[in-house]
């Protein structure tokens, strides 16, 4: 008995996976089942073998920071809060506002494992694995975009994943924020890298998105590498101008205003995607005490690199200290630096003509290892790189994707002379060459993983016992004269009690009545009824002042608003006060928008409109494009 064929169509207008690829492509990422990309994921896990030990390196520097923002986080964001500012537990409970001067990109993506059933340190464990993993395959997809050549891609990217200073971020530094943020790093290269040269509505998003990215996962980083990226699209535009004409010719200075329309729109469209974070960052940073992180141990510039600290294998756990002598490496790692200088010879004979590309990597690399140095002392004064690099270290950050580049760049001289062929494949050189790179790193490797931290399990007790331990988290605001060391809210944390309400019920007077219940407080603010026989009353909250916390009136047991009441400043720690007006009455303190917060929304709202009207296009101009190539 015969049976029908059966024929799959892999070409049908309803193939999901088929129009997918084609978005992709036409943002410039053209995915493929490209097994240097799949040996580099693969390889990549290497670096992960200390995260799937029992424990969590609890002595990092940030490790118990990044566990407890995030903690914090899934407490604003269960309580309804779709985009968390002020964090109610920090500073011994008096409050900051960490998210409204801080990136929050790698939090959402821990809260998301956090709310599938991964406990906190774990979600984070995860968030750390999944970016190493994924900056190595966006350094991969953007140097083989620029060399169109796999196997110096792929030298790249592994270069990127083992090099030391990241490995230092994860290990030794627990930055979250910025592993995450080296994602984005050579994403956002390659993205305006696309747009620059591809000039398609489907580049300028790509582009968008991985700016706007960058900026929502460290805006520190961000800062620093816009200069890096202004620079880097500055040297495509001049690439793209007509060599027939003079450089200030009126030919060549349309054409480059031309070929840098879609790189603007990108640049407008992702600082519109970022407003809602920006926008207050920018207008209310000033709210902030920025002194306790500039100053004293924070003063950059005691922590400029000695020129021998770049090459010294030494390596440690412990932190930055003054002078030569630092607890941890800053070292730019043998294998790189030793492929830098073969570089040289990539540039020498100009395989491909790509030697450009190589030149402006190289030059960075200079420029940014003079900054770190103490002789560029008038540059960190004049630009205010302080501001945004805090140490002169931490410059390694532009290093490690500058080095990754020019390292991967050698390859080019391997495959000068084999045909499209060989090239797709692993040579001989690759797989020594990425031993070596592996091999170099390779003992570096290893974290001090502990089982249980000092504080405790991570909770509200956890968190008050490591601001007290470590005098961390305990920002303030402009308004407090003095920076807080414990707190009547930390004693009953600690007491594993219940609290109910954030009143200084030691400024009460006794004839005033206080009606509070369970669902009194919340994570943005309090309400409480209140009977005041003998006149007007001033009750004082556990709260630091902030621009967004208002006062109501309310009527007793309504949420219906009076009218506001002034909010007074209670020295030292700059407590919010509120005085009562006499009768029976309900109080609500509320943590709201500013004006800067809802102009940001709004532009993002907007933006965001706009970033999915592009996707809508490229997705049915992708499908039109099937379309037509399946008409006969």
């Amino acid at each position: 008995m015969s049976h029908p064929a059966i024929t799959i169509n892999r070409s049908t207008k309803g193939s999901g996976l088929n129009v997918l690829r084609r978005v992709l492509a036409r943002v410039g990422i053209r995915p493929t089942l490209d097994r240097h990309a799949l040996a580099l994921a693969a390889l990549s896990l290497l670096v992960l073998g200390p995260m799937l030990q029992a424990g969590y390196f609890w002595g990092a520097h940030d490790a118990r920071h990044s566990v407890y923002f995030l903690f914090e986080f899934d407490r604003v964001f269960t309580d309804g809060v779709l985009y968390p500012r002020w964090f109610p537990d920090m500073t011994y409970g008096y409050g900051y506002p960490l998210f409204n001067i801080y990136g929050p990109f790698a939090f959402y993506i821990g809260e998301f494992f956090h709310l599938i059933g991964f406990d906190f340190v774990t979600a984070v464990k995860i968030v750390f694995a999944l970016a190493w993993v994924l900056s190595g395959l966006a350094m991969y997809g953007f140097v083989k975009r620029i060399l169109g050549n796999r196997n110096a891609a792929f030298l790249a990217g592994l270069l990127y994943v083992f090099m030391p200073y990241h490995l230092i971020d994860v290990y030794v530094r627990a930055a979250l924020a910025e592993s995450v943020a080296l994602v984005f790093l050579p994403l956002t290269l390659w993205a305006f890298n696309n747009t620059v040269n591809d000039r398609t509505l489907g580049s300028v998003l790509f582009a968008a998105l991985a700016y706007a990215g960058m900026v929502f996962a460290h805006n520190g980083i961000a800062l620093l590498f816009t200069l890096v990226l202004a620079a880097w699209i500055v040297f495509l535009l001049l690439r793209t101008r007509d060599m027939k004409h003079k450089f200030f010719s009126r030919a060549n200075i349309l054409g480059l205003i031309r070929n840098a329309l879609p790189t603007l729109g990108a640049v407008a469209l992702g600082l519109g995607l970022t407003a809602i974070f920006m926008l207050p960052l920018i207008l209310e940073y000033r709210y902030i005490n920025v002194a306790q992180w500039t100053q004293n141990y924070y003063n950059y510039q005691d922590h400029f690199v000695k020129a021998f600290q770049l090459f010294s294998p030494v390596w440690g756990f412990g932190i930055s200290n003054l002078g030569p002598v630092d607890g941890l490496s800053f070292q730019l790692g043998l294998v790189p630096v030793v492929l830098a200088c073969f570089a040289l010879f990539v540039i020498a004979k100009n395989p491909n003509r790509k030697r450009a590309y190589v030149l402006f990597f190289l030059g960075l690399t200079l420029v940014v290892v003079c900054l770190m140095f103490e002789i560029s002392l008038p540059a960190w004064r004049a630009f205010g790189l302080a501001s945004v690099a805090q140490f002169p270290w931490r410059l390694l950050t532009l290093t490690t994707v500058s080095l990754s580049v020019v390292g991967g760049s050698v390859m080019l001289l391997d495959d000068e002379t084999k045909n499209a062929e060989r090239k797709a494949s692993f040579s001989l050189a690759t797989i020594a060459l990425s031993a070596l790179v592996i091999l170099g790193s390779f003992p570096y490797i290893t974290a001090q993983n502990i089982l249980e931290p000092k504080e405790g399990p991570v909770s509200l007790a956890g968190l008050m016992a490591f601001e007290n331990s470590a005098n961390e988290m305990t920002g303030t605001t402009v308004f407090a004269n003095e920076q807080p060391r414990w707190s009547p809210l930390a004693d009953n944390y600690v007491a594993g009690k219940r609290v109910n309400s954030k009143i200084d019920f030691s400024t009460v007077p006794e004839w005033l009545f206080l009606r509070v219940t369970r669902d009194s407080l919340r994570t943005t603010g309090e309400r409480v009824d209140y009977n005041a026989p003998n006149g007007d009353a001033t009750i004082v909250f556990n709260v630091q002042m902030y621009p967004g916390w208002r006062a109501y009136l309310t009527p007793s047991r309504s949420n219906e608003i009076v009218r506001e009441l002034p909010i007074e400043i209670e020295p030292p720690y700059g407590r919010i006060k509120v005085t009562l007006p006499q009768g029976e009455h309900g109080l609500w303190l509320r943590f709201q928008d500013t004006m800067p917060r809802t102009v940001g929304s709004v532009i993002s709202g907007l933006a965001f409109l706009v970033a999915f009207g592009l996707l809508l296009y490229v997705v049915r101009a992708s499908r039109n494009q099937n379309d037509k190539k399946i008409t006969p």
